[in-house]
């Protein structure tokens, strides 16, 4: 017709089924019935009973939108394109910015996952003769872990409630008189809830966890730190630390600290030594045995008549550290002569220097 716009294409079709095929309940199922089916899947596919954690994080993803009313509502009537738009403005739009780690929905961007756990930092201080030959240590990491009793619900079936001092958000905005007529307003953690926008029952609370939802446990890493490892390298181990419902565990990462030798100074897979000697050595020749990092023994000579002068530096190849990743590669040793003169020199004995030493012309 006249003044119409083009023709429209067929509306995109609304796919609000996947979550509650996920908890494999029907679509018309009450709270108690969700909430049944989520508590039996999530023990059955909890990562510390052998279960898949994608498969673990998808169900936790769905009970979320479900359990909750308008997020359920938004979802029934939109999908989970209601869920990252808002579904053009219903209530609920907090708890959909929580989803998306504090960001605003839209332009496309979806979830952005479960947040990670902080790591958990543990120096580890080497020695050269370590670091030289490499070594194999355990430490003992006391972390938290989702609680198996109650599967990280921290309580019976329906004991979790939101709180309804700060509505589930975990913040509350207090008012602070500052003077007459003067206020100042700031956010900070609820206290009913500490925190967490739930609250649970004293009666109702896991006996195991006591509604922390994590229980504590202690685990014996072991790492190997490599030849030639360098000053705060750092060892990895993915997920080994403290473990929170709806969070992805933290790492536990090792930091090698290098501590300072007495003899053996280190750049890269270079060594560096200083070495005192005498006159009579500098002029003589040197000739002196040296302990390396590994326990061996280096014989250290120069070539006759070669005479050494003060702060001169000379080269023993592959007597280095073992380069990091190249344990077969070693870098140099260098050593750094200091020579010592005498305070005085007998005058009976100065002809005898004269003779052997050049003068001058």
């Amino acid at each position: 017709m006249p003044g119409m716009g083009g023709r429209r294409g067929p509306p995109k079709e609304i796919d609000n089924t996947k979550f509650y095929k996920t908890l494999e309940v029907e679509k018309d199922a009450d709270f108690n019935t969700i909430k049944k089916s989520y508590h039996k899947l999530a023990r059955a596919n909890h990562p510390d009973r052998g279960g898949d954690t994608e498969k673990f994080q998808e169900i936790a993803n769905a009970y979320e939108v479900l359990s909750d009313r308008e997020k359920r509502e938004l979802y029934d009537k939109y999908g989970e394109d209601g869920l990252k738009e808002g579904g053009g403005g219903g209530g609920g739009m907090e708890d959909l910015l929580g989803m998306f780690g504090g960001r605003r929905p839209g332009g496309g961007a979806g979830p952005s996952g479960p947040k990670k756990g902080k790591p958990v930092m543990h120096p580890m201080k080497c020695t050269l003769e370590e670091l030289y030959n490499g070594k194999s240590t355990k430490i003992a990491v006391n972390r938290d872990r989702i609680c198996a009793a109650c599967t990280g619900l921290g309580g019976k079936e329906g004991a979790v409630q939101k709180c309804t001092t700060c509505r589930g958000r975990g913040m509350v905005t207090r008012m602070t008189q500052l003077g007459p007529g003067m206020y100042s307003q700031s956010q900070g953690p609820c206290d009913d809830c500490s925190g967490k926008g739930e609250v649970i029952d004293e009666a109702n609370k896991c006996q195991v966890c006591k509604g922390k939802k994590v229980t504590k446990e202690k685990k014996i890493l072991e790492a190997m730190i490599d030849k030639g490892a360098p000053n705060n390298c750092q060892y990895k181990f993915h997920g080994e630390a403290d473990q929170f419902p709806g969070q992805e565990a933290g790492d536990v990462v090792i930091v090698v600290q290098e501590q300072p030798h007495k003899k053996f100074k280190r750049k890269g897979a270079d060594l560096l030594i200083e070495h005192k000697i005498t006159l009579c050595e500098a002029l003589t020749g040197v000739d002196f045995v040296l302990t390396h990092l590994d326990g061996t023994k280096i014989r250290i000579k120069n070539n006759p008549g070669e005479v050494i002068k003060p702060d001169d530096l000379k080269t023993v190849p592959d007597k280095g550290l073992p380069f990091h990743k190249s344990p077969f590669r070693f870098g140099n040793l260098f050593i750094k002569f200091n020579v010592t003169f005498p305070e005085s020199i007998n005058v009976a004995k100065l002809s005898n220097l004269t003779t052997a030493l050049p003068g001058p012309a």
